[in-house]
């Protein structure tokens, strides 16, 4: 597919395939959770741990981590992301973004979220509809043009653009 048929995927449907990856991240681990710690894993109280152990850490930051991250690489996208033919690549080339790009891309969710979700938030106001943690890792989430104001632009394919054919 030509740059020229993606467009810059913006805030609200982002929203909603993050919506989508949240379900999905529960639906898989609470039956985890469950069966290890039982239903008053999720009784709330003063008492209750932030973490209930060992498993809970793997099971609640690592897998997900890892699976996101598994995701971005081999299908540049996680399932929500997919569901709105999204993807996730490289900002200069179009390119599929390198497996340092996406570790740091999850990284900055968390610098993101700090200072409250403004680095989200910042999607909307973008002109590229990179979050904090896209302009940290140097991505871009794309998909196909549907009804783009303006298309996605790659530095690196306007260089090649400009250079003549060899004879």
């Amino acid at each position: 597919m030509s740059q020229e048929e993606l467009e810059y995927v913006g805030f609200w449907p982002r929203v909603g395939a993050a919506i989508i990856d949240s379900i999905v991240i529960i639906a898989v681990t609470t039956p985890i959770l469950i069966s290890i710690y039982g239903w008053t894993y999720y009784e709330p109280g003063p008492e209750a741990p932030i973490i209930a152990g060992p498993l809970d850490f793997l099971i609640t930051w690592i897998f997900p981590a890892v699976a996101i991250i598994l995701f971005w690489r081999y299908k540049q996208a996680t399932p929500g992301k997919m569901v709105i033919s999204a993807r996730i690549v490289d900002a200069e080339t179009g390119q599929p973004a390198s497996t340092g790009q996406l570790i740091g891309r999850y990284l900055g969710y968390y610098v993101s979220t700090i200072p409250f979700l403004l680095g989200l938030i910042w999607v909307a106001f973008d002109r590229r509809k990179q979050g904090w943690h896209d302009k940290l890792a140097g991505t871009v989430v794309v998909r196909p043009r549907y009804l783009a104001l303006e298309p996605a632009v790659f530095r690196a394919a306007q260089t090649n653009d400009n250079q003549q054919p060899e004879p």
